[in-house]
């Protein structure tokens, strides 16, 4: 099973305008909104994938019950902490006219120590009998930063297999309990490495560095480069580029679709180059549908056979 920590979860609303003029009132003609948080894509799109998993959400209110309600509607297993409050909203606008979207993220409310501890202990719950953990996301306000960290190292300990994707303060100290994989994109690793990632060579001597601060040799550092691909230092070594040649119109979501795809294919034992491929292919399937995290399974799969993936 494949456990996915949504500790920051929102109901995602994509609107779709033909043109998006800054003062300006604007009427969508399509609106749709998804339960969303990168945990919570993450566990739809892996789900969607076939894998058998388990989101554990951090849920509040109304906007609690409404997410509740989607991810039993949309068949993805959920242990659920409460706490009071309201969980977060984000927007993401589509301009269908120049092809851009903008986004609007909340923060979230400050969380109690109490349901910040009660969320830990339910996601370790589940250790016994599972395979991979993903982290995902930022944490909500008032959670402690080393809240991650902790929990890759009791996951690791319970010989879980953990993928990291955060950012920030958060990410530095996950880092130190040796998650198995961590996955970043572009600037998350330019921030965190300080050096540039833009190029090729670039992009694959950040890699190499992401796999030695998750702890070299055993662990895989990961970096998504948009429309260039992706690049992997892989366990053993081996530096992996993969790109796929298809373009999709929504692409939030896309990352977390791609870590749904890699940890599914891992968890059925495949090979990296494998992984790679399933994980491109879902991230490019999120991004032809609207709504985040979502995808169509056959169409991944049809995806799959069309990434390039390569040893460096």
């Amino acid at each position: 099973m494949i456990v996915c920590l949504a500790a920051n979860p929102s109901i995602d609303k994509l609107f779709e305008i033909e043109r998006l003029v800054k003062g300006d009132i604007h009427r969508p003609q399509s609106f749709l909104q998804v339960a969303g948080g990168k945990g919570l894509n993450v566990a739809r799109a892996a789900a969607a994938l076939g894998a058998d998993v388990n989101a554990v959400p951090l849920l509040r209110g109304h906007a609690g019950k409404w997410l509740e309600e989607q991810l039993h509607a949309e068949g993805v297993s959920a242990s659920a902490v409460w706490a009071h409050g309201e969980n977060r909203s984000s927007l993401s606008v589509a301009d269908r006219e120049t092809g851009s979207l903008t986004e609007f993220y909340e923060h979230g409310a400050v969380v109690p120590s109490a349901a910040w501890t009660e969320l830990m202990h339910t996601t370790a719950s589940l250790f016994e009998g599972s395979s991979w953990l993903t982290i995902s996301g930022s944490m909500p306000r008032g959670a402690p930063d080393d809240g991650y960290r902790d929990l890759v190292r009791e996951a690791r300990d319970a010989g879980v297999r953990v993928a990291v994707d955060c950012e920030g303060e958060r990410l530095r100290l996950a880092l130190e309990a040796g998650p198995d994989i961590v996955k970043v994109n572009q600037a998350e690793a330019r921030e965190l490495l300080d050096v540039p990632t833009a190029r090729r060579e670039e992009a694959l001597t950040a890699a190499h560095k992401l796999r030695q601060l998750a702890g070299g040799d055993g662990h895989a550092g990961l970096m998504t480069r948009g429309a260039e691909g992706v690049v992997l230092a892989a366990p053993d070594g081996t530096l992996y580029e993969g790109m796929l040649y298809v373009r999709g119109r929504y692409p939030v979501g896309s990352g977390d679709a791609f870590l749904a795809g890699l940890i599914t294919a891992l968890d059925r034992g495949q090979g990296w180059d494998e992984a790679l491929c399933l994980a491109l292919a879902a991230a490019t399937a999120n991004a032809e549908i609207p709504g985040a995290g979502r995808l169509e399974p056959a169409r991944a799969q049809e995806l799959a056979g069309q990434a390039q993936v390569r040893v460096v």
